[in-house]
């Protein structure tokens, strides 16, 4: 990179394609990716960086679209050096790119509950920004602290009242870069809580099309929270009731599909490019809107420029 008065020790690269790198596999290129080898790494680098160079903090891309044109400015995406995960009095603290599946079985091996994790795609940190949930638990309900990077360099130490976490969302400073989470769990028993996981996973699997090329859930539930696992669990204003309620369970544009397995899951069944991806969830929007007078809202992140700049 031009100009940079640091030369960083982690991994920097121009025109890195991200299709790879994303659950769907679509997307154009970053303009700049770089994988910090540890957080005073991603300190300096950040500081370092022009005030005008936009940052995207990029997680393992389970629930993510990036655009046919890819991204403007730099992706940053962490990695081995921000995966460790730790537990003991009641606290578990996990490095942003921990898998949450791995954080909800370490968490149980020390005997603590955070079990809701175990089939949430991602990492830990992408799970605090989105503030994950399932079962009726969601990270809201654990979080106690973040570390993190500010877009100027600076590491700071934010309480979970500073994030606003409410059904799918968070309020982050623009640019920063989680590192870090504490999140506070309840005693266990580690065989229970191992069978429970082991029941929920094929719980997952029998009703999720987990074999196919996906982003998890395309839609936010108009309820505004997620599906609770119980039996009672009431489905009226759930995403998926409502898309096939408008017959779009099924549902193709080009290589994207609306799975016929779980509707609310879009599948890229092979060549699906992002802008076909996109199309069908605005198509699936516009349809459940005439027909029920209900505005579904994306739960897939979607990122970067729709077309590919000239002489890409």
């Amino acid at each position: 990179m031009e100009h940079l008065a640091y030369t960083p020790r982690g991994a920097l690269s121009a025109n890195r394609p991200l299709a790879d790198l994303t659950w769907l596999r679509v997307g154009g290129p970053a303009d700049w990716f770089f994988q910090p080898a540890d957080v005073e790494d991603l300190s300096a680098f950040l500081a370092a960086l022009p005030a005008d160079v936009a940052v995207f903090p990029m997680g393992v891309g389970s629930n993510l679209i990036v655009r046919d044109g890819g991204i403007r400015g730099v992706v940053i995406r962490l990695g081995r050096g921000f995966n460790e995960i730790g537990a003991g009095d009641g606290i578990v603290t996990a490095g942003a790119a921990a898998l949450d599946a791995h954080v909800a079985r370490r968490a149980a091996a020390a005997g603590l509950d955070l079990t809701f994790l175990r089939t949430i795609p991602g990492s830990i940190g992408g799970a605090v920004r989105m503030n994950a949930g399932c079962y009726g638990s969601y990270i809201r309900d654990h979080l106690v602290s973040v570390e993190a990077v500010l877009r100027t360099g600076e590491r700071v130490t934010l309480p979970a009242e500073a994030l606003n976490l409410a059904y799918r969302s968070s309020t982050l400073p623009e640019g920063a870069v989680l590192t870090r989470v504490a999140l506070r769990a309840e005693p266990g028993d580690p065989a229970a809580l191992e069978a429970r996981m082991a029941d929920q996973i094929a719980r997952r699997d029998a009703s999720q099309p987990t074999k196919e090329r996906t982003a998890g859930s395309t839609f936010r539930n108009p309820a505004g929270f997620s599906s609770t696992g119980r039996a009672d669990d009431v489905h009226d204003l759930k995403a998926w009731t409502v898309i096939d309620a408008a017959g779009m369970r099924g549902a193709r544009v080009g290589g994207a599909q609306m799975s016929e397995k779980h509707s609310n899951f879009m599948l890229n069944t092979g060549g699906a490019t992002a802008a076909d991806l996109e199309t069908l969830g605005e198509e699936v929007r516009k349809k459940v809107l005439q027909t029920q007078g209900i505005s579904l809202e994306w739960e897939i992140m979607r990122v970067g420029d729709p077309s590919p700049r000239d002489g890409q």
